[in-house]
């Protein structure tokens, strides 16, 4: 990832949260003391509030049914602190920089779960920011990464505002991200969603989408963006370029495979 540019990077880790609980990852916290507005939600709220800082990232575990008068508290306590993503298991974290540094500041080696969606980005139709780097989170525990541009974002943005979606960013990629909520939240599954898409979306795009049990690979009807996918008995893995699995454990036995256009490919962890 480190070598495609130094514009931004984000990361997607699926753990877990404790029983009961919600994770909030808050973006922008660098000045903002936690433990105090640790103590202060819980003042108000009651319960138990867990939270770990990572550099400018903090993750809070909170009791689930606490998180809309989390969020409004949150604007009050921590008006500098952006709600990133939230989710029984999703934590995520961006930053402008080469990849290596963002990973390094916020300590991703350290980091476990079930799954990860990890994105390098070269902006061309928008500005270079935190807001601005993938991955997008616009539903409980989901998030899109993007490779590509939209033609028709605009229109699908006015439509879903009338729907109830909010977006943070102009960007493309946030469009697409809200449009696969936005379905799901109608009752569609994830590989559903993604059908539609197909319809529903003008341009290009490799899509690449993290739900809790699992993610999702698609790619528009001309495929021209690069996409490659390696499986084997005890994990899949996606990447951009081959090279990027060639330290992987069982490559040389591995399944290896260009995704095809227009196919929807959906993979979920054993429970």
């Amino acid at each position: 990832m480190t070598e495609r540019g130094p514009d931004s990077a984000g990361f997607a880790v699926y753990g877990s949260a404790p029983s009961g609980h919600v994770k909030l990852t808050l973006r922008g916290v660098a000045d903002i003391d936690l433990s105090a507005l640790a103590l202060q939600l819980l003042g108000v709220l009651g319960g138990d509030v867990e939270f770990a800082r990572h550099d400018d990232h903090a993750v809070l575990a909170i009791p689930a049914a606490t998180e809309g008068a989390v969020r409004a508290l949150l604007a009050t306590l921590a008006p500098g602190a952006v709600v990133a993503s939230s989710g029984h298991a999703i934590e995520l974290y961006k930053g402008v920089g080469l990849p290596e540094d963002v990973a390094g500041r916020i300590g991703l080696s350290g980091m476990g779960g079930t799954h990860a969606i990890g994105h390098t980005r070269m902006a061309t139709e928008s500005a270079v920011t935190v807001a601005g780097a993938h991955p997008f989170s616009t539903g409980t525990d989901q998030c899109l990464v993007h490779n590509g541009s939209l033609s028709n974002h605009n229109a699908l943005r006015r439509m879903l505002v009338r729907e109830g979606q909010t977006f943070d960013t102009e960007n493309d990629s946030e469009v697409a991200a809200g449009y696969l909520s936005w379905r799901m939240a109608q009752g569609a599954r994830l590989d559903e969603a993604l059908g539609a898409a197909l319809s529903d979306l003008d341009g290009f795009y490799t899509f690449v989408v993290g739900t809790r049990s699992g993610f999702a690979v698609l790619r528009d009807p001309v495929a021209c963006k690069p996409a490659v996918m390696a499986e084997t008995d005890d994990y899949v893995a996606f990447a951009s370029e081959y090279r990027a699995f060639a330290e992987l454990p069982g490559i040389d036995t591995a399944t290896v495979f260009e995704p095809e256009p227009q196919r929807v490919y959906y993979w979920e962890h054993q429970a």
